[in-house]
């Protein structure tokens, strides 16, 4: 039976949820996957590193960070940064789950380069690393013979990228239609209510769902970054953020979402791309959808996506309720899906 060491990279709201994911699927692992698996570092931005080979105890880490604690406590030798982390961690798989840079997506990007040259497979929430360096990354795990996995980086643990990676082979995706920003849908759900924008917004940063600067959702940036991830890896065109027409939510009204709900439409900020030859066309914009579109009956933090592929038509998938544990399953999976196939 096989025995996976794991390092975790990260350990926000989502690095947690995998410690608390993995804590709960340890026993069911052994038995239906057949494989074993150590926790043997831990890598914060505030914390402090802990690297300990026979494995970290992931209850009294999760209880030292709650307090406060440094991580550093735990390790079995000092641990200088986090590219010395990834150097002495001596770990199978990484899971990086750095905060994203939506410009260069740096240095999560470095990290994962980092992680493949010294033999690991690699896990990631962040988008940053397949908008700018997608090809680059899976060449070089081809090179290494390891993989380089992201199904956590667009509507969370929802089987997009392995969908096609798996199930449809041969299938070219001609377009997709999507709502992939949790936060506008909440905030235009709570508008047809009558609250105003701002009320709207204030409640989403109350429920730890909007940063304290909305703007990345707000203004499209996130819906933008999961088009550019979604065309860059399914339609194998490099697509950047900055190359997507891209318009928010900040000019919608209550009014305006009243006077839609009248006629029987609703706002919602509609993410899309579609194939024109050689050239891939993505798009985010608020977008007045019918009764009759699927899209219309979402409420609160619900995504969904529609593909059109050349061979099974349209193809729609629904996430109710995402949160960090919902991301905790997708970097799960990418791991069971990484070890598989080595």
């Amino acid at each position: 039976m096989p025995h996976y060491k794991l390092a975790l990279l990260g350990f926000g709201n989502v690095g947690r949820a995998l410690a608390e994911l993995l804590l709960r699927k340890q026993d069911e692992l052994k038995t239906r996957s057949d494989l074993t698996f150590s926790v043997v570092g831990i890598g914060t931005g505030r914390h402090g590193f802990a690297i300990r080979p026979s494995g970290l105890n992931l209850s009294e880490i999760n209880a030292a960070f709650k307090s406060g604690q440094s991580l550093e406590a735990f390790s079995a030798f000092p641990v200088a940064n986090t590219q010395d982390f990834i150097r002495k961690s001596g770990a199978d798989v990484l899971f990086e789950n750095t905060p994203v840079d939506y410009e260069t997506g740096q240095p999560a990007i470095d990290h994962v380069k980092l992680a493949l040259e010294h033999g690991m497979h690699v896990c990631t929430a962040n988008k940053g690393t397949v908008v700018h360096a997608y090809h680059e990354l899976k060449t070089l795990a081809a090179a290494k013979g390891r993989q380089f996995f992201h199904e956590s980086t667009v509507m969370d643990g929802a089987p997009i990228f392995s969908l096609f990676r798996g199930a449809l082979p041969g299938a070219q995706l001609l377009s997709f239609k999507a709502i992939l920003n949790s936060t506008t849908n909440l905030i235009l759900t709570r508008m047809e209510s009558g609250e105003s924008f701002d009320d709207a917004v204030r409640y989403a940063q109350q429920i730890g769902i909007a940063e304290t600067d909305p703007s990345g959702d707000v203004d499209g940036w996130d819906a933008a970054i999961k088009i550019a991830a979604l065309a860059t890896v399914l339609m194998d065109k490099p697509l950047k953020p900055a190359e997507i027409d891209r318009t928010g939510i900040r000019a919608i009204t209550p009014a305006m979402v009243l006077a839609a709900k009248a006629e029987g439409k609703r706002y919602k900020l509609v993410c899309s791309a579609e194939r024109d030859g050689e050239i891939i066309r993505g798009k985010v914009a608020p977008a007045l959808v019918p009764v009759s579109s699927p899209m219309y009956g979402l409420e609160g933090t619900t995504s969904i996506i529609q593909f059109t592929t050349d061979v099974l038509g349209e193809l729609t998938l629904i996430e109710s309720d995402p949160g960090p544990h919902t991301t905790a399953y997708g970097l799960l999976a990418d791991f069971l899906n990484a070890v598989k196939s080595s």
